[in-house]
């Protein structure tokens, strides 16, 4: 059997489909089913692929000039085990995984698993068609661990279709419409959180088969809820088994003192035409076949800066990989997302290419997330000194497309969980909660939370074990879903907090200097003209008929008030509608009294 030529593309780093020429696939010889192997390996002196199907005795591949091993096995069958045996560069021989295979043994096996593109009927067609990046829209997104979000009660996972059977009617109920998976890439620990890959095209088979997990992308389309995935361009598992010195040289990692990472993984040579390619490929993969509506893309700064550190430069070859990589995925699959996930200064993330922008849809706020944890975990005493934390976020943030990531990143190796790390007493940390929650709705920019969050979780994620679901057993517990849901709700259906948001004429503020009364106030507008007024009490003690000064008369109505009782507060009765009088300072033409609660977030529709 003749194989033609990669084309040009993959060896310049143009190339998203990669994974329809590398890898197994199904094929017919003079009629006859067979499976066709194709691996680049420049380096090695030969190459064999081994299976179930040549009782692992190897059978040899032929080389092209371009480093690309072919041939064609007879007799294979789908769900048969295969590796690729490899002679390297200094003689030694090494069994690797299919770099672009589409399935794998369980672990703590590694075998590549002979299977053909997912064959799943998708009946999505309008929801994808309608998607979009929802700059204009809301974007609440729920952060999930597939492993770890509910279990048997003998400890084993859920299934792609029973994570569907659960999963999708509590978004639903609470107001979610997107999750962010953590990586399912196949990865050998799971304590990596699928961080450390081996498979890039392989959906992990802990859970199923790659059908079922096409299928359960496609009942949570159908339901109205976008899937992203979580996607690690940076760095890859050092396993010998899998992409690490496949030719027995440095192929796919940098061959020099940034070749490895912090986390004792390899960096990606993304100088690499081929690597380029792979990882263009792996990210389209996700969005073709199984129709998944984005990317969050992990490390960012690790790429744009030489293992992460400012000093010792930018990585040009990796923005103009991630450049190529956006843009190319915008043009083959419109209305994705494409989120970094950076934490560096770093200008134009969110800008378009053409613009000399890296071609993110969003970037999340780190500084934001930092800041935030940072005031709602002081004592109350220390907060004057901490007050313009908060009010910091909006110098900066019509600089980027931001989106606000309270994530599995901030409760996990004792840094505590979010409830946990809130000051005070045990009713205190539920009321900032509460109020932790408000501002993370009521500020510009979308929502993502790490699962568990909305329980108000006291044990630190572990990947081992299922949330607590116990919690809502208890009524401070319910009620504080209860608040979750009523925010939910308020985000999904309130135009001024999620329409126009990104430009500076939506936002305004009324109070960000009490710097004593730890008290915030903030106009958001909507793009009918609807107004909304957000305050924060931020310190212990409740505060009186407070005034807040505006250049327009009104009546304020309480929309939601964090302290009511219905959510775990104080307020027996919910807050009255208020009235502006005649009369301010600062050129304001009216002053607003309100009561606030002590450690409460409350919202107005102002009329």
């Amino acid at each position: 059997m003749d194989f033609p030529r990669l084309p040009t593309e993959f060896h310049t780093g143009l190339c998203f489909d990669a994974h329809h020429q590398l890898g197994a696939h199904p094929c017919l010889v003079d009629g006859e089913p067979c499976w066709r192997f194709r691996l680049w390996a420049p380096g090695a002196q030969r190459v064999q692929v081994a299976g179930d199907f040549n009782g692992w005795a190897g059978d040899d591949l032929t080389r092209d000039e371009a480093g690309v091993w072919s041939g064609v096995i007879a007799g294979a069958k789908q769900g048969q085990y295969y590796k690729f045996n490899i002679q390297g560069q200094n003689g030694q021989w090494q069994l690797h995984t299919d770099p672009y295979g589409f399935y794998t043994e369980l672990r703590p096996g590694n075998a590549s698993v002979l299977w053909g593109l997912p064959r799943h009927t998708f009946h999505d067609g309008d929801w994808v068609a309608r998607r979009s990046a929802r700059y204009d829209q809301p974007l609440n997104i729920y952060e999930l661990h597939a492993g770890s979000w509910k279990r048997h009660p003998d400890g084993r996972w859920y299934t792609y279709p029973q994570l569907a059977g659960a999963l999708i009617p509590w978004l639903k109920r609470h107001h979610y419409n997107f999750i962010e998976l953590l990586p399912l890439a196949e990865h050998p620990f799971d304590g990596s959180w699928g961080y450390q890959d081996t498979g890039y095209f392989s959906v992990t088979s802990r859970y199923g088969t790659p059908e079922e997990f096409a299928a359960f992308v496609d009942a949570c389309h159908q339901a109205g809820i976008g899937v992203i995935m979580d996607f690690v361009p940076v760095h890859f598992a050092c396993n010998p088994d899998g992409l690490a010195r496949l030719d027995g040289g440095h192929l796919y990692e940098y061959d020099s003192d940034v070749g490895l990472s912090e986390w004792g993984s390899y960096n990606f040579n993304l100088y690499r035409g081929e690597v380029r390619s792979f990882l263009n490929s792996a990210a389209a993969f996700w969005l073709e076949v199984y129709h998944c509506d984005g990317l969050r893309m992990d490390a960012v700064s690790r790429a744009l800066y030489w293992q992460g550190d400012n000093a010792r430069g930018v990585n040009p070859g990796a923005v103009q990989f991630l450049q190529t990589m956006n843009e190319g995925l915008h043009q083959r699959f419109p209305g994705v997302i494409l989120a970094a996930e950076d934490s560096t200064n770093f200008l134009k993330v969110t800008a378009p290419v053409q613009y000399d922008g890296l071609g993110f849809d969003y970037k999340w706020d780190m500084g934001w997330m930092n800041d935030t944890l940072r005031y709602f975990s002081a004592p109350f005493d220390q907060r004057p000194g901490l007050y313009h934390t908060l009010p910091f976020s909006m110098e900066y943030f019509y600089s980027e497309l931001f989106l606000l990531p309270l994530s599995h990143d901030e409760v996990v190796h004792g840094k505590r969980t979010l409830i946990d790390k809130m000051w005070g007493s045990y009713e205190e940390k539920f009321a900032q909660a509460r109020l932790l929650q408000f501002y993370l709705t009521v500020h510009p920019g979308k929502k993502l939370t790490f699962m568990g969050t909305e329980l108000a979780h006291f044990r630190e994620w572990d990947e081992s074990r299922e949330m607590d679901w116990c919690l809502l057993e208890f009524p401070l517990h319910q009620r504080y879903l209860s608040l979750c849901d009523a925010l939910g709700q308020l985000y999904l259906t309130q135009p001024a907090l999620h329409s126009g948001e990104y430009h500076s004429g939506r936002f305004a503020w009324v109070t960000c200097q009490a710097v004593e009364d730890g008290v915030y106030a903030f106009l958001r507008y909507g793009p009918s003209g609807e107004r909304l007024l957000a305050v924060l009490n931020t310190r212990e003690h409740p505060q009186e008929n407070y005034p807040f000064y505006l250049d327009f008369a009104c009546r304020a109505v309480p929309l939601l008030c964090t302290e009511d009782a219905v959510f775990g507060g104080c307020l027996a009765q919910g807050l009255p509608t208020a009235y502006t009088i005649p009369g301010g300072v600062l050129g304001k033409s009216h002053t607003l009294p309100l009561s606030l609660p002590a450690l409460s977030g409350t919202l107005y529709r102002l009329e």
